[in-house]
């Protein structure tokens, strides 16, 4: 295995699923650099962090020197320039993994698959997106083979709508609730019925920790699902946030109808609402995967509880008091 065993690069460590990455790989005793545009460099909380864009090339490859991982977890805030910025960023990560022989990693989501492989995705379902950022990901795993088959390796782990202590751009803390504020209400996207699939970000970077740590054992270009938290029919999300909010502040809050109306008419002054639009197909219909693949390699599926995963998510993202309140019986 080319470069150093346990040196890895994280694109995108300043979000939710690459800083995750990052903090359980350093802590599972990887030394860890990160990329990063305007960074002060230097070693903090004993990541080593680089200044360099993930749109230069050069700076990619030169952070990726003497790598056996690059974990490519960027993507542009907001969703703007989506399109333009998603291909050349990851074009960068391949030629710096082929390079170096390392093996990149890539968070995945079910943009890639239309109607026809719903309600099930397995790794192999086939890939007919049906929205433009659905496109994307189809080129950028296809990109992502063929890589594969000229030096790098690959390995894929998709998973549902991510939620975690950190906001990031997310449904959970975009849409659900407000990130930074106390929880007034839960504003939930879903059609009535409509399974939905979430999961939670600790988990899903254990996951990667724990193969990255076989990855003797990998496929060239391998694939897993996770079935994180199954929603059956749209409400379990929402009463586990319910349930966290009252045990912490004694307050019981509603459930609302997300407000796809007022997303409708700002869309067109509001990219990021633009975006969030084209898929609400997938609050229409349940969505879920299969996790038979990572069962069988790794023995079970890293998996914390959804209520206490809710609460850690709350804590993380400012919404609870620091204290619990005090309940009279």
């Amino acid at each position: 295995m080319a470069g150093n065993d346990n040196t890895v690069l994280v694109l995108g460590a300043t979000g939710g699923i690459g800083g995750e990455v990052a903090g359980q790989l350093r802590d599972a005793g990887w030394q860890v650099r990160a990329l990063k545009r305007g960074a002060t460099e230097g070693k903090r909380d004993g990541i080593t962090w680089m200044a360099g864009d993930a749109m230069d090339a050069q700076a990619v490859r030169q952070a990726a020197k003497g790598c056996a991982v690059i974990v490519h977890a960027v993507n542009p805030p907001g969703y703007r320039r989506w399109s333009e910025l998603v291909l050349p960023m990851l074009d960068h990560s391949i030629a710096a993994a082929k390079a170096e022989g390392a093996t990149l990693v890539l968070p995945g989501n079910v943009y890639n698959f239309g109607p026809d492989a719903f309600p099930l995705l397995a790794e192999a379902s086939p890939q007919h997106p049906a929205t433009r950022k659905g496109a994307i990901r189809v080129e950028m795993e296809r990109r992502l083979e063929a890589a594969s088959r000229e030096g790098a390796r690959v390995l894929i782990v998709r998973a549902g709508d991510f939620f975690g202590p950190k906001a990031g751009n997310n449904w959970f803390s975009q849409g659900l609730v407000k990130a930074g504020q106390p929880v007034r209400a839960v504003s939930y996207p879903g059609d009535a019925g409509a399974g939905h699939h979430w999961s939670y970000l600790p988990d899903v970077a254990r996951t990667m920790v724990e193969l990255l740590a076989r990855r003797d054992r990998l496929e060239a270009f391998a694939r897993f699902h996770m079935a994180g938290h199954w929603d059956p029919d749209g409400t379990r999300m929402s009463t586990a946030i319910r349930s966290v909010v009252a045990r912490r502040t004694g307050a019981e809050v509603p459930v609302r109808a997300f407000a796809w109306g007022l997303l409708t008419l700002a869309s067109p002054f509001v990219a990021t609402f633009r975006e969030l639009r084209e898929m609400r197909y997938l609050w229409r219909t349940p969505v879920g995967m299969d996790n038979a693949k990572l069962v069988a390699f790794l023995g079970r599926e890293p998996h914390t509880p959804l209520e206490e995963a809710v609460e850690a998510a709350l804590d993380g993202m400012g919404c609870l008091p620091t204290a619990p309140v005090a309940v009279a019986a």
